[in-house]
C-alpha cells in the first residue's frame, strides 16, 4: 500500500512534522507522496527533495530566526511596524524563497517539476478568493501549476496574513493556502497513493490574546483550524500532534516541537501499520 502525507500549517509547530517522519522512517513505514500547507510546504518540499530528518531539523533551525521573527510580542508598540501595517505585510517572505530555493540547488533542483516524489503545494489567490495548487503530477483543473519554481511555491503557500506580504507570481496576488486549504488530504490523495495520514496540530485555542496581533494571530487559526477539520474527510488517518505549549511563531520551541512530534508518532505507529495493513 502507498501511503501520502498531508501536512498542515502552523508555523514553528512545523518542526513536530520532522520529528513524526522521523518516528515513521524508524519503523519502516515509507513515504510515496507529499502535499503540505504553509509551512507544510517547506517540511513537504525538503522531504521530497530527497534530504533526511536530521538535515532538515537542522534547516528549520538555521532559517527560523529569519523567516519566522514575527512574533505577537515582537511587534506590540512597535510605532515602525505600526505605519508598516497600512502596507500588505510585516515582512515580505522572501526569506522563505530563499531559503528553499538554495536548499533546491544543493540538489540540484530548481522547478517543482525537477522534484521525483509526487508533491502538491495548496495556495490562495487573494484577488480572486480561488485555490491554486503547485505540483509536479500531471493533474486536471484549471487550478493546477505545474510549471514553478520550487522557491515561489513554498512562498506562495506560507505569506501568512498580514505578517508576510502575498506572493505576486504568475500574475497572482498569492497568500497563505491555510485560508482555503490547511490540510490537503484531498490533493496528496490525486497523488496516486492508497491510503492517506494527516499529520495536524492540536490547537490550543482556549487563551485569552492580550493585544490586537494575538487577536488576529488567534482569529486566524480559528480560521484555519476550521478548514482542517473539513478536510478530514479524505484521510485514512488523523493524528493530531500535541504541540499546544507553542505559538505559531516561538523559535525557541523548535525542538519541544520536534520532540513532541517524534513522541506522538511513536504512539501512533501501531494504528498507521494497521491501516497499511487493510485493503
Amino acid at each position: 500500500m502507498k501511503l501520502g502525507l498531508a501536512l498542515a500549517g502552523g508555523g514553528v509547530k512545523g518542526a513536530a512534522h520532522i520529528g513524526a517522519i522521523k518516528a515513521l522512517e524508524e519503523n519502516g513505514i515509507k513515504i510515496e507522496a507529499v502535499a503540505g500547507t504553509s509551512i507544510g510546504s517547506i517540511v513537504s518540499s525538503l522531504y521530497a527533495m530527497g534530504y533526511t530528518t536530521e538535515k532538515m531539523l537542522e534547516i528549520f533551525k538555521y532559517f527560523s530566526k529569519g523567516i519566522m521573527k514575527a512574533d505577537a510580542r515582537h511587534f506590540a508598540g512597535n510605532l515602525k511596524t505600526t505605519r508598516r501595517l497600512l502596507g500588505d505585510g510585516l515582512l515580505s517572505g522572501e526569506n522563505i524563497e530563499i531559503a528553499i530555493t538554495e536548499c533546491a540547488k544543493e540538489k540540484g533542483i530548481k522547478n517543482i517539476k525537477d522534484i521525483n516524489m509526487p508533491i502538491a503545494i495548496p495556495t490562495v489567490d487573494i484577488v480572486e478568493c480561488k485555490k491554486y495548487v503547485f505540483t509536479n503530477a500531471d493533474l486536471e483543473g484549471d487550478y493546477y501549476i505545474n510549471n514553478a519554481l520550487i522557491g515561489k511555491a513554498t512562498r506562495a503557500s506560507s505569506s501568512y496574513p498580514g505578517v508576510f506580504a502575498p506572493c505576486i507570481y504568475k500574475g497572482h496576488k498569492f497568500v497563505d493556502g491555510g485560508i482555503l486549504d490547511n490540510v490537503p488530504a484531498d490533493e496528496v490523495k490525486k497523488l496516486g497513493v492508497d491510503k492517506v495520514l494527516t499529520l495536524k496540530f492540536a490547537t490550543a485555542l482556549n487563551y485569552d490574546p492580550k493585544n490586537i496581533y494575538e487577536i488576529a494571530f488567534k482569529s486566524i487559526d480559528l480560521l484555519f483550524e476550521a478548514r482542517s477539520q473539513e478536510a478530514i474527510h479524505a484521510s485514512d488517518l488523523v493524528v493530531d500532534l500535541d504541540v499546544s505549549e507553542a505559538s505559531v511563531f516561538d523559535v525557541k520551541k523548535i525542538d519541544y516541537c520536534y520532540n513532541a512530534g517524534y513522541v506522538t508518532m511513536l504512539t501512533k505507529i501501531n494504528e498507521v501499520k494497521k491501516m497499511l495493513n487493510e485493503g
